[in-house]
């Protein structure tokens, strides 16, 4: 690769007409570095992929196209989600790549750190993560809220990148074998780690958003949690085992202490403590049946094989 690889930086839009003329100027400059040291080949590009915004990020992506011809861009046919609307990114890019770098349009991913990352694929990483090298900057629960998600995940048996969001060079190895994954549950944090092939981290200072509002509240990252642990652990459901056996050996002990009582003649009110069994059992049967539930609809999902995602609109 003397001639350096042909890198494309994929970046996943939904709603962000006001971070683009931002964020897109300082991606191309970027390029224009490492193509002047000789990293990258001329020939590499930014991908934008519009999420189905409701805004004018389309519009925007179109502009800046037409200002550089290296912005180039995909509008899906409607909103479909960060992981699909990157994936489908992805797909797009790797026939015409030698490498991928996803980043989100916000910078808060410092996008300096591509060069880094650019340089360990030429050394032969094939998956390179960006990692945050720390969380000094977030508020309490922020910190505390992601460091719980990903000590979840590694609990529940899923294998992610502590501190690692999308933000990652991918190469079109890689890219290749992310595309024999079929799921329609996509876990991308999940997905990559599992693929293998020679791995390397680069760490980088987070930043503040440099426009618009974060598509990720607290809602979303416990609704993203749940769906990457049913998506690669079925512990869940073997913890409501676990609980039951539990459960069904301190009934037998129940069952012992009543049947004495009873032949003792002792006389049992009872009511407080067989209304708050009650209650217990009955959560206990609701998680259960809700986890169960989960898992059945992601099966019902994923049988039906559906599209993932629809191209509406292409810019190259």
């Amino acid at each position: 690769m003397s001639a350096g690889p042909v890198i494309a930086i994929v970046i996943p839009c939904y709603n962000e007409q006001d971070a683009l003329p931002v964020s897109i100027p300082k991606m191309l400059e970027i390029l224009d570095v490492m193509v002047t040291d000789n990293i990258v080949a001329p020939e590499s590009y930014i991908l934008c992929c519009n999420d189905g915004s409701k805004d004018s990020t389309w519009q925007t992506i179109t502009d800046l196209h037409a200002q550089d011809p290296r912005v180039k861009g995909i509008s899906l046919a409607h909103n479909r989600g960060h992981q699909k609307v990157l994936l489908a990114g992805l797909m797009t890019v790797r026939n015409n790549c030698d490498a991928a770098v996803s980043i989100d349009a916000d910078l808060q991913d410092d996008p300096k750190a591509i060069i880094e990352m650019v340089k360990r694929f030429r050394q032969g990483d094939e998956i390179v993560y960006g990692v945050r090298s720390s969380r000094a900057t977030d508020t309490w629960f922020k910190r505390t809220s992601a460091h719980a998600f990903y000590s979840l995940q590694k609990k529940m048996g899923v294998e992610t990148v502590f501190d690692h969001a999308d933000y990652r060079l991918m190469s079109n190895n890689a890219l290749n074998l992310l595309a024999e994954y079929g799921e329609a549950n996509l876990f991308l944090r999940g997905i990559v780690p599992h693929i293998g092939l020679k791995t390397g981290i680069v760490t980088y200072e987070r930043a503040e958003r440099v426009a618009g509002e974060s598509k990720y509240p607290l809602s979303k990252m416990l609704s993203f949690s749940i769906d990457g642990i049913t998506s690669f652990s079925a512990k869940p459901m073997r913890i409501i085992f676990t609980i039951g056996m539990i459960l069904l050996f301190l009934d037998i002990a129940v069952a012992i202490w009543v049947l004495i009582a009873y032949f003792r003649g002792i006389t049992i009110h009872g009511w407080a403590s067989l209304m708050l069994s009650v209650w217990f059992l009955g959560s206990l049967i609701l998680i259960g049946l809700g986890i169960i539930g989960e898992y059945i609809g992601k099966i019902y999902i994923e049988v039906k094989h559906r599209p993932r995602y629809a191209i509406a609109e292409k810019i190259w």
